[in-house]
């Protein structure tokens, strides 16, 4: 139980210290985009894996079989920062050797070689032939090992495609070494010095050397049937183990071939504190070999960047540091000077002006370009009429073309219709009138260009405390009957309800009446002005026949959230406001 505990906190304590981290990179970030702080957060960057194998040998007391030795792992590679990082390497490997020269047990007068002295060697006792020396060793380590590279600080480039590292590791390793000491009848080898043809004149060239392997080769069974010898005193896990300390060293160039996946080739040196990895301590007296072994792994190395690549970083050994900072260079170097000069003297900036040529005096909008508030394609400084009526042609002096029109309602027109509809709506008490309010098409929303008209309405409602208003909505004649009768209930009741809420009216003084598109100010209406003529509501005082109108049954306009006219019919520049 208590383990688990253990555990579970560990768990615990973990997966806080990497929230603190990530919400500290949150909160650095933050600060850097707000300008608060000088460095950005180090970015979010990837795990790689990778797969290696290649050529494995031992330089030791025995000469090395080439090609003979294979190697192959994995690794695990995450990067500290840019230039450095942790890689966790795991190998199994496999060499073997053959010796030219002839070995002889101490037990002959004068041993030839270093003698072979360990216990392993005594079926060679009084043996004058002697042994060349074979044996397989086989290898495996884990070591971790920390890599600098050297490859991605660049001044003249974006990204690098090449990285050149050096290694430097430490772990753990065991190996087992076994030798062809014996024939197929576990004897060991005789007459092996006449068998080999070996002479010292052969054993003096390369080409006698090879001579005398080949006759090994032919002679030995290659079956390594013989445990190798084991130093002694030497640091190991346990007595009965075979298990040391390893240090190992490495040099490589890597080449990204897209930005997840990248190959290498790389030389690695591994040493122990230990000269029996090829089975032989030494080899004689006058012909001193080095007092320990060191293996040998040239290999290729093929890696993969794990993790969604949208999230994080490729590993930071492949990020440039400068990179965020060159671009900050550039960006600063590309930012154009600033220059006031105002060319044409219309307020406006070259640099933000769009018509730098404009001639002096003309009004122009905030881009510099001279104004054209009719929007009819003359400018208002050379426009004899800059503010044109609408849906006419313009000449070439900006003058609409207005032709006369027999049926078309003049402004002398309109007053005179809105005089003969108020003239019986006087009355004594202050010899006022009342107004008409009009709305957009298809809409109950009172514009506010009518506030002032209500504002009326309701002052003469105060000073004439007994009077009462009949409050009548009407419509064009677009729609079916049913809805404009719903339309001009809503245009009667917006009235009614803004008289009650913004003025304190008594709602009993108002009567809501609705006549839809019965009762039109301009019959067989057609253009768009006199179809906004005929939607109003009209305020008169209230006659014997008039009552209050129940609500319509069915669907009629809406209140809408825009006022003046509608997009529809826009006609203008806007960056006139118009």
């Amino acid at each position: 139980m208590t383990r688990k505990i253990y555990v579970y906190a560990l768990l615990f304590l973990g997966g806080t210290l990497f929230a603190q981290d990530d919400m500290k990179k949150d909160q650095t970030d933050a600060s850097f985009r707000m300008g608060q702080s000088n460095y950005t957060a180090k970015p979010k960057n990837a795990w790689e894996l990778g797969v290696h194998a290649g050529h494995f040998f031992i330089d030791g007391d025995v000469d090395r079989t080439i090609p003979g030795g294979y190697g192959l792992g994995l690794h695990l590679r995450k990067a500290i920062h840019y230039s450095f990082s942790i890689r966790a390497d795991l190998f199994y490997g496999s060499a073997t050797g053959l010796e030219p020269q002839r070995w002889t047990h101490a037990s002959v007068g004068e041993p030839v070689g270093g003698g072979l002295i360990e216990k392993e060697y005594l079926p060679y006792a009084n043996n004058a032939d002697g042994w060349f020396p074979s044996h397989k060793t086989t290898q495996v380590y884990g070591v971790m090992q920390g890599v600098l590279n050297i490859g991605n600080i660049l001044f003249h480039q974006k990204n690098n495609k090449w990285n050149w590292y050096w290694t430097l590791g430490v772990g753990l390793s065991s190996h087992k070494t076994k030798l062809d000491l014996l024939d197929g009848n576990n004897q060991p080898y005789l007459n092996l010095l006449t068998t080999s043809g070996y002479s010292e004149e052969k054993f003096n060239t390369k080409k006698g050397r090879g001579e005398i392997k080949d006759a090994l080769n032919n002679i030995y069974d290659g079956t390594y049937e013989t445990e190798g010898p084991k130093k002694a005193g030497i640091f190991r896990l346990g007595d009965d183990t075979n298990i040391h300390v390893m240090f190992t060293s490495s040099v490589g160039v890597s080449r990204k071939l897209s930005k997840r996946i990248n190959l290498g080739i790389e030389h690695q040196v591994m040493a122990t504190d230990n000269d029996y990895l090829d089975g032989i301590r030494f080899r004689s007296e006058d012909d001193l070999s080095a007092d320990v072994d060191l293996e040998h792994y040239t290999n290729l190395r093929l890696a993969i960047n794990l993790g969604n690549l949208d999230k994080v970083t490729e590993p930071l050994y492949w990020v440039n540091p400068l990179d965020a900072t060159m671009n900050d260079i550039a960006e600063l170097k590309a930012r154009p000077v600033l220059d006031l000069t105002d060319s044409d003297s219309d307020g406006i900036i070259d640099m933000l002006d769009q018509e730098v040529e404009t001639p002096a005096g003309a009004p122009v909008d905030t881009r510099g370009v001279a104004l054209d508030s009719d929007g009819d394609g003359v400018a208002d400084y050379k426009d004899k009429e800059p503010y044109s009526p609408i849906g006419y042609e313009i000449g070439k002096d900006g003058v609409a073309n207005v032709k006369k029109c027999e049926s078309c309602l003049t402004e002398a027109d309109v007053f005179r219709m809105i005089d003969s509809r108020t003239a019986g709506f006087k009355n004594d008490c202050g010899k006022w009138f009342l107004p008409m309010i009009h709305f957009d098409l298809d809409k109950s929303r009172i514009k506010p260009e009518f506030y002032g008209h209500l504002h009326h309405v309701a002052s003469v409602l105060k000073q004439c405390p007994s009077a009462c208003v009949s409050v009548v909505g009407h419509t064009d004649v677009r729609n079916s009957n049913n809805y404009n009768n719903m339309l001009s209930y809503n245009r009667a009741q917006a009235a009614v309800d803004y008289l009650v809420t913004n003025y304190g009216i008594d709602r009993s003084r108002l009567k809501l009446m609705y006549g839809g598109e019965d009762a039109p100010m301009v019959g067989k209406s057609k253009t768009e002005t006199e179809h906004y003529m005929n939607r109003r509501v009209e305020f008169r005082l209230c006659e014997p026949t008039d009552a209050e109108m129940q609500k319509p049954e069915g669907k009629g306009g809406n209140s809408g959230n825009t006022s003046g006219n509608s997009g529809s019919i826009f006609k203008g520049n806007k960056n006139s406001g118009y």
